[in-house]
């Protein structure tokens, strides 16, 4: 079994790094509207996931669009988030996107699904991710282990969100923006493995060069 597509979405994800803006879009909450706000994340993040593996790849068929130019161009997001992550910003997160859901808190709105789930956890590049692993798959029961890594990452993402404020009281701003760059490390060795497999499709010679 190949932990690979798991590997790189708890990378993606990431909702240690997230921490910081769940308790700061829900520190007004009360501890029902945060448990609720937990659980709709931690679902939206699945779901996300398991759409992107099902039909994801009939999207970009319906484009027209080579998976070796999707695996390039979903490599290169990735490399992009792992340099975001090396300088301790959420992989799928923007300023803006924050901005955002500080005016959603202030309105009394739920930030639950936009912006803590899309973009600050899932996003362009995790879609990418299981796009090109769902491509990969030769049998149903491989897909659905995609689908199933979308549920341990809602599990994951659930618990973290539940413990943050104990996370946050023991690593500190510090410690989530050294295990962030550290995951953004071991993205960027994915992003790099993704491109160099795309770029050999899009250019058989390449793979000739690197056997020589």
């Amino acid at each position: 079994m190949d932990f690979k597509p798991l590997v790189a979405l708890l990378v993606i994800v990431n909702p240690v790094g997230v921490v910081p803006f769940f308790i700061h879009f829900t520190q007004n909450f009360t501890r029902e509207q945060r448990r609720r706000t937990i659980v709709v994340s931690s679902f939206t993040a699945f779901v996300v996931i398991a759409l992107s593996a099902l039909f994801g790849m009939k999207i970009i068929e319906f484009f027209g669009i080579s998976l070796a130019s999707f695996q390039v161009g979903g490599g290169t997001l990735l490399l992009i988030s792992s340099l975001q992550m090396l300088n301790a910003q959420p992989a799928e997160g923007r300023k803006e996107d924050v901005s955002e859901g500080a005016h959603k808190v202030d309105a009394g709105a739920s930030i639950a699904v936009v912006p803590l789930t899309i973009p600050l956890l899932t996003g362009p590049a995790t879609i990418s991710t299981m796009v090109i692993y769902s491509k990969q798959t030769q049998q149903w029961w491989q897909l659905g282990v995609l689908v199933g890594y979308g549920v341990v990452v809602g599990l994951v993402t659930f618990a973290v969100f539940s413990a943050s404020g104990r996370i946050a009281k023991v690593l500190g701003q510090t410690g989530i923006n050294i295990m962030t760059r550290l995951m953004g490390l071991i993205l960027a060795a994915l992003a790099v493995e993704l491109l160099a497999d795309g770029l050999q499709k899009l250019f058989p010679i390449l793979s000739s060069a690197a056997g020589h």
